[in-house]
């Protein structure tokens, strides 16, 4: 009859339109071919409503879960164990294996009947399914103990597997909270669930931001004794991109992992004023440093590192520099003057070349040249990067990038001569991007357009020609600012090179 499926718990799948309903059984109603179930849940997600009613037209499946005690007792008192077999499906006891006949005349409509499944499970699930022991005191005390920890009856726990993927799956987490929002906006959440205003709601804070503000933030941290005029702030620029091989300005692979070293700066340090000092000053705070110990040999360390990591992350980073990807190392040109410039870059060949880079190094036969020009030129030459003094010996194709240290702020003289103005004309002429190392301002700027240009310690008044501005640390100590009358707080945050934007 149909009153002996009432309480039982059934999964009702009615389809991908109306999903799956999971519910106790209410009512049965044979006549207009309907059955009710209590306390549903929906794809995973209870109901608002205490009961949902199906027609057997809109049921693609049913599975029975759980049938009452007293139902299957009922039914095992009127079945006997011969009637295994067409027509029969075993029903899960806590005591035995019983056994429901679904049969076309049966008391459930046929349309719900169809399909049905009765799961059973292993005996030794429960512990009321195993070996029985010993009645005693000491039963008795775990009886009442486990009574209290579940507090319910283990016997109402279904025999069926919970699946948490498939309904995991069903529950739609963006719609949930939509409607949650919803429902708050239109004053439905109560005085105590209310989030208030947009203008009364609290701030909320990314991961990576700092939620206890002291006192407010200064911006304008480095104050020169006289202002020069240009300023920059610091900040995020759009990327720094890897290159393509043919020097391109489109990516080459994901160019958001190619800027994790040079381009992500925090953003607690967006914002800063970084103003730009006069030649003379910053070739005074040099001469200080070095007096301090900060000999030009350390400064052009510095330097070198700073600029090969800024090219190692134009080139593509991870995505060009791996053991997996070594047919396609990239090349790199570097055009240098017989001055401390032209050591800046010799210093940053170097580096590349030891980090599976194709480095050529263009430097002009020079009877004497500079003592650190000497040095970074003898380091170099046990890399395996390639040296050359003629135009000619450069690659006739586009590489990969161009890095010009050609020019110097004092001896102006070099611009004249004849293989500055053919290395002037190679990179022109050449498809690769240009990155400067510390270019000079004014008259004595450059002939070759740069797309980056590398400042050093703080930049100077930069033209147009220099491409984006960028800033690298080259470990000048803050006493030593102030010695030359800036009062200075280091920019840079957690990084040794920055981007600047003109303000």
């Amino acid at each position: 009859m149909a009153a002996d499926w009432l309480g039982s718990i059934v999964s009702v799948n009615c389809g991908q339109t109306l999903g799956v309903y999971q519910g106790r059984v209410s009512a049965v109603d044979q006549l207009h071919q309907t059955i009710s179930l209590t306390h549903p849940f929906h794809n995973g997600v209870k109901c608002l409503v205490p009961e949902v009613t199906f027609r057997a037209g809109d049921i693609t499946d049913l599975k029975i879960l759980e049938i009452p005690v007293d139902s299957r007792k009922h039914n095992d008192h009127q079945l006997p164990d011969h009637t295994a077999g067409a027509g029969y499906l075993p029903v899960s006891h806590h005591n035995g294996m019983g056994k429901q006949k679904l049969a076309a005349d049966s008391s459930v409509p046929q349309n719900i009947s169809h399909g049905a499944e009765a799961k059973g499970s292993s005996s030794s699930r429960y512990p009321s399914q195993a070996t029985p022991k010993k009645n005693g005191p000491k039963n008795g005390q775990l009886k009442a103990r486990d009574d209290e920890c579940f507090g319910e009856d283990l016997e109402e726990i279904p025999d069926a597997d919970f699946d948490f993927e498939g309904n995991l799956a069903l529950f739609d987490k963006a719609a949930v909270f939509e409607e949650i929002e919803t429902h708050e906006r239109r004053g439905g959440g109560g005085g105590a669930r209310s989030r208030g205003t947009p203008s009364e709601r609290p701030p909320t804070y990314r991961h990576d931001e700092n939620i206890l503000e002291s006192e407010p933030t200064v911006y304008r941290r480095i104050v020169l004794p006289q202002p020069t005029g240009k300023e920059y702030c610091t900040g995020p620029l759009s990327g720094i991109a890897p290159l393509k091989l043919d020097g391109c300005d489109e990516p080459l692979g994901d160019a958001s992992s190619g800027t994790s070293g040079v381009n992500a700066v925090a953003a607690l340090n967006s914002g800063l004023v970084v103003p730009s000092i006069s030649y003379g000053l910053h070739k005074k705070l040099l001469c200080v440093a070095e007096k301090h110990g900060l000999s030009t040999e350390r400064r052009l360390e510095m330097s070198g590192v700073c600029a090969s990591q800024m090219a190692l992350t134009l080139l593509g980073g991870p995505n060009r520099l791996n053991p997996k990807n070594v047919h396609q190392r990239p090349t790199v040109a570097l055009l240098c003057g017989p001055h401390v410039k032209g050591a800046q870059g010799i210093s940053c060949g170097r580096h590349l070349a030891n980090h599976e880079v194709d480095a050529i190094l263009f430097l002009p036969n020079f009877v004497k040249m500079l003592e650190p020009v000497t040095n970074e030129l003898s380091l170099f030459c046990r890399t395996q990067g390639q040296l050359v003094s003629n135009i000619k010996d450069l690659p006739d194709c586009p590489v990969d990038l161009v890095i010009n240290c050609l020019d110097c702020h004092e001896n102006a003289f070099l611009r004249d001569q004849p293989w500055y103005r053919a290395a002037v004309d190679w990179a022109n002429q050449n498809r690769a991007p240009v990155l400067s190392i510390d270019p000079p301002v004014g008259e004595q700027a450059q002939g070759i357009h740069a797309k980056w240009s590398l400042s050093l310690g703080l930049p100077l008044a930069l033209g147009e020609q220099a491409g984006r501005v960028y800033l690298c640390d080259i470990g000048i100590p803050q006493k030593v600012f102030r010695e030359v009358g800036i009062n200075y707080h280091s920019p840079f945050g957690c990084k040794f090179v920055i981007p600047l934007h003109s303000t």
